[in-house]
């Protein structure tokens, strides 16, 4: 008796064990169909996509289409909320426009399960017409995946992505085994206790959403489960609600890194979504048969998809559109709340602390959009560098050595930031470039490396620019007003040069080659006149060797932070070139 007790306790173990891996297996074909899904419509998207984001206005309408366009184009909400909130983090998005983007993201992720719904709940009841599907997809992919055209493969690969998610979403319908009349009994009983029930499967949904890390992947697991006849309606409503609270968690996590305005931007996906389950849970069970009464005249057109997922993914869409509807509203007061929750403090947003603003290490894993983030924090690698040559003129014009030495001190700190941040962009520009590019991605990637390379460069010139006033100061060699007027006028030809540089790191579409050619030619021309007036000044004993040396090396080194300026410009202006290409 013992032993077909052990026997049927170890078929029991070895039979759960098969459907564990069977789902595990299925699941990570679903999630792989979903990378490669996103991935290829992204890059098919092209570098357009990069720009949507930071044209928002004030508006809270635009910030809500740009959400939903960018979320419904690269199918992931998690993927645009991180990325919105490296960008307020970094101050390219106001904490509202941030808001908006996030609200219309939680619209644009119900695409996908409209996706999941239509190509691979509705398939028919047909044993063959499960499989035959994804593969008559995949088979259009032939016209596009073997063309020429970078463009073509993408929207191939974005077609093999759309056939594998069918194929994944079939298998782990086919996995999840005949619903046994105890465990049915089981999870009926959890639903009997009314709204504590609702409550609890919408901590469940949560959970279950934090452990996968893909509202996708949990739209799916809800979708099936439904489908098999595991859970009924109003569980599958409260689970949905779930998930969009647990979705919020990645955002968190991402904002421990930026700035005041990232953490508040998280702040505000997680206020977004709790107050949407607030306003779902009071009349839970009359919208609960509004849903079901709507959804089943959508049945009547759509025959071919089971009532039940029909219902969630209509409620799922509901849920989105009706919350951001009411809370687009009440922004002004979402920023209050936050702002409560994230107060300012003191010194977080000093400019004289390295800390990368754009760049997080599992932002996106795709290079186009990536490259929006690398873009971005070349021009905060452009302000530093700025803000360092503003340093100069005070260490002429310090009045005290307690003075200079503090303006030395901010020089130094400041080209250990700018060896540090092009080091960590360089480091992130080719982790990118290591993956799977495009062409003119790794071209982009190429231009940027040398971007970030010369403006490291610049920061170097500036420190041996200070390094020279310092041993002048310290070997007492002084400069009468005219060399001082010389060195003053160079001084602002090269930021002028730099003024049309950061311009140019602005908007890499309008860049503006001639001002900085013109720029350049300005300071070589004085480059030249000052060297023919110092030479024929040291002929005739205007000054000493210690002057004229300390004087001559001065004036060559803005010479040469101009030589670096203008790379920083042909660079940009190729990279613009590979992007129209």
């Amino acid at each position: 008796m013992q032993i077909e007790i052990y026997t049927k306790n170890s078929m029991d173990i070895q039979s759960i064990l098969l459907v564990i891996l069977k789902l595990a297996g299925a699941l990570a074909i679903f999630l792989f169909a979903m990378k490669l899904m996103s991935e290829g419509l992204q890059k098919f998207a092209g570098s357009k996509l990069r720009h949507i984001l930071t044209r928002i206005t004030g508006k809270p309408l635009s910030g809500i289409l740009a959400g939903t366009g960018v979320t419904a184009i690269i199918q992931s909400s998690t993927a645009t909320t991180v990325m919105t909130v490296g960008f307020a983090g970094a101050g390219l998005l106001t904490l509202g426009g941030a808001i908006a983007v996030v609200m219309g993201a939680n619209i644009g992720t119900t695409v996908t399960a409209w996706i999941i719904t239509i190509f691979g709940l509705g398939g028919g009841g047909g044993e063959e017409k499960v499989p035959l599907m994804p593969m008559i997809i995949a088979a259009i992919s032939l016209f596009f995946i073997f063309s020429k055209k970078d463009k073509m493969q993408y929207l191939g690969q974005t077609i093999i992505g759309l056939a594998l998610l069918i194929l994944g979403l079939g298998l782990m319908g086919d996995s999840v085994p005949p619903l046994d009349e105890n465990v049915a009994h089981s999870i009926a009983s959890l639903g009997q206790w009314g709204y504590w029930s609702v409550l609890l499967f919408i901590v469940v949904g949560a959970v279950l959403c934090i452990i996968l890390q893909t509202s996708s992947a949990m739209t799916a697991v809800i979708l099936l489960m439904a489908s098999q006849g595991w859970i009924d309606f109003p569980t599958s409503m409260a689970l949905v609600i779930g998930q969009n609270l647990g979705t919020t968690l990645t955002a968190q996590v991402v904002a421990m890194t930026t700035g005041t305005t990232g953490k508040r931007t998280a702040r505000a996906h997680l206020v977004f979504n709790v107050a949407g389950a607030v306003i779902f849970l009071i009349p839970f069970y009359p919208i609960c048969n509004a849903v079901m009464a709507v959804s089943e005249q959508l049945d009547s057109l759509l025959p071919n998809i089971p009532l039940i997922p029909l219902a969630i993914t209509v409620f799922h869409t509901l849920f989105n559109v009706v919350t951001t509807i009411i809370l687009a509203f009440f922004i002004p007061q979402i920023e209050k709340i936050v702002t409560w929750m994230v107060p300012d403090k003191k010194g977080e947003e000093g400019e004289e602390e390295f800390r990368l603003t754009y760049l997080e290490p599992n932002l996106l894993s795709t290079a186009e959009l990536n490259l929006q983030s690398a873009k971005s924090e070349i021009e905060e690698f452009s302000k530093r560098v700025l803000r360092m040559y503003t340093f100069l003129p005070g260490l002429r014009t310090a009045k005290n050595d307690e003075e200079f030495d503090g303006i030395m001190d901010r020089v130094a700190k400041y080209e250990s930031i700018t060896d540090r941040m092009e080091m960590e962009i360089s480091k992130f520009l080719t982790r990118v470039g290591s993956g799977d590019v495009s062409v003119h991605a790794s071209e982009r990637i190429s231009s940027m490396l040398r971007i970030i390379d010369n403006l490291e460069s610049i920061g170097d010139s500036i420190y041996q620019i200070a390094m020279t006033r310092k041993n002048k100061r310290e070997d007492a060699v002084h400069f009468d007003a005219g060399l001082n007027a010389n060195l003053s006028h160079m001084s602002d030809l090269v930021q002028k040069a730099l003024d049309v540089m950061d311009a140019n790191l602005h908007d890499y579409d309008h860049v503006d080659l001639d001002a900085a050619y013109a720029a350049e030619h300005e300071i070589n021309d004085y480059r030249d006149r000052l060297r023919a007036q110092h030479l024929d000044a040291l002929k005739l004993g205007v000054y000493d060797y210690a002057i004229g040396n300390a004087y001559s090396s001065l004036y060559a080194l803005y010479e040469k932070l101009g030589d670096y300026v203008i790379n920083v410009s042909e660079a940009i202006d190729g990279s613009r070139k590979h992007s129209e290409d």
